[in-house]
């Protein structure tokens, strides 16, 4: 046994490059990407480990507290603490806000856009009669023509320019490239659950600053750097859950307190086609620090598997270099099937219905809650964020009349008091003063059960 210790021990001597917490996480994530540590490995109690390798217990405690809140290991007191497998698919906070026990009549909690509002691509398919080649496996990954139409509407003069296989794929490339474990990381609160999710597998430590009316909040956001902040995930426009569209005096204002710095700008524009609020990024103040990513999902279709990215070039490349090792690009067909979404008239009107729709959609429902005493915020976008008593009992209760909305606990980057659910209201066609009514009822309902009924 006490050469298996010192084996161990010895593992993460080697691998340790800094004697902080942040550098004994990443000694012990690399040890188990090496296969050194296994899934049930029984690490040394902490003294021990601070002794061997010349570290503050409160140090080596302060890394197995983030290991454990990635989910990379179990803390269980004297009993020690255990390696666990991150290798399996967990339930994360996306599958737990998705979850739905049975098939519901009317399912509002996936967050997908109405297909009967995307373009149809007839005449664009009738434009690509073949695959084609690359006349090298390291030619451009950006279709010119794609990227021409790119910069011509970006919201700052993009530095470089990448074309990946939508939104998350970006968000995982730049975090996997530019973070490490221990970085702290500010997100949104609420926030889109897949982001946690990511940024808890890189163990990351996340912070997160409430989202108010105009965006991020100035003042909470100000508090968060005090400490050194690696980077900061943004929704600038129609953020999910809420709605809400960052504003320009914000955004400058976020843009100031961010400086000039190591403190590095993702952001996640999921909005595109469908926003009427001009694209805006604090690339505009800040271009050697953002990287701004546009997903055509909501738009053009989830199917289309691609979203545009631009950022620091020393960091693109980086993604560049990761990128080649893996798939190499994003598909020219699916790139050259975009270029005709974005520029043939028929598709460009269908796209510009589908946001006055939406638009109709949100605004009948916001009424029509209104009504019934339940403010909701946000101006656009696909989701609701909306007040509950009790969101177990709420979801509950939508359920048995056979609506599907999500809980809003894993949207939550902070505790609150105050319950919430999601709702997809770009699926609700018609029937919103009845559904106003169902979630008004459901928003008081608390603890779903006899006395509930």
């Amino acid at each position: 046994m006490l050469q298996n210790v010192r084996a161990l021990l010895s593992a993460l001597e080697e691998r340790l490059e800094h004697p902080t917490a942040r550098g004994l996480v990443a000694a012990v994530t690399l040890a188990i990407a090496d296969g050194v540590l296994v899934p049930g490995t029984k690490l040394p109690p902490i003294r021990t480990i601070a002794t061997e390798l010349a570290l503050s217990p409160t140090t080596v405690s302060s890394a197995w507290a983030l290991l454990a809140r990635s989910g990379t290991v179990r803390t269980a007191g004297r009993h020690g603490t255990t390696v666990l497998d991150v290798t399996g698919a967990g339930v994360g906070r996306y599958r737990r806000a998705l979850a739905q026990p049975a098939p519901l009549a009317q399912d509002l909690s996936t967050g997908v856009p109405d297909q009967d509002l995307l373009p149809t691509l007839g005449v664009v398919l009738s434009q690509v009669d073949r695959a084609g080649t690359p006349n090298s496996y390291l030619q451009d990954p950006v279709l010119p023509e794609l990227a021409e139409l790119l910069r011509a509407d970006w919201p700052y003069p993009p530095p470089r320019l990448a074309v990946v296989d939508g939104a998350m794929d970006a968000l995982d490339l730049v975090t996997r490239t530019a973070l490490r474990p221990g970085d702290r990381v500010v997100v949104e609160h609420p926030c889109f659950p897949p982001v946690v999710d990511l940024l808890e597998a890189l163990s990351v430590e996340i912070v997160g600053v409430p989202v108010d009316d105009e965006g991020l909040d100035p003042d909470a956001f100000a508090q968060a750097l005090q400490r050194p902040v690696a980077a900061v995930v943004l929704q600038p426009r129609g953020q999910n859950p809420t709605g809400v569209t960052t504003t320009r005096r914000r955004a400058r204002r976020l843009a100031e307190l961010v400086g000039l710095g190591e403190t590095l700008v993702i952001e996640d524009d999921s909005a595109h086609g469908l926003s009427p609020t001009p694209a805006l990024s604090l690339g505009e103040w800040l271009p050697e620090q953002s990287v701004h990513i546009r997903s055509f999902s909501k738009s053009y279709g989830p199917d289309l598997r691609l979203a545009a990215m631009s950022g620091p070039p020393e960091l693109m490349r980086a993604v560049d270099r990761r990128r080649h090792l893996g798939q190499g690009w994003s598909s020219r067909l699916l790139q050259r099937i975009l270029v005709g979404l974005l520029t043939e008239p028929a598709a460009v009107a269908q796209v510009e219905r589908a946001q006055q729709e939406y638009a109709r959609r949100r605004r009948l429902l916001r009424d029509a809650l209104a009504a019934r005493s339940v403010s909701v915020g946000g101006t656009e976008g696909l989701n609701m964020w909306i007040p509950v008593e009790d969101e177990t009992a709420a979801v509950v209760r939508l359920a048995s009349q056979g609506i599907g909305v999500s809980a809003g606990s894993p949207f939550a980057a902070l505790p609150t008091p105050q319950g919430h659910v999601r709702l997809t209201c770009g699926l609700v066609v018609e029937g919103h003063d009845d559904l106003a009514q169902r979630i008004a009822d459901a928003a008081q309902t608390v603890g779903w059960g006899a006395r509930a009924r």
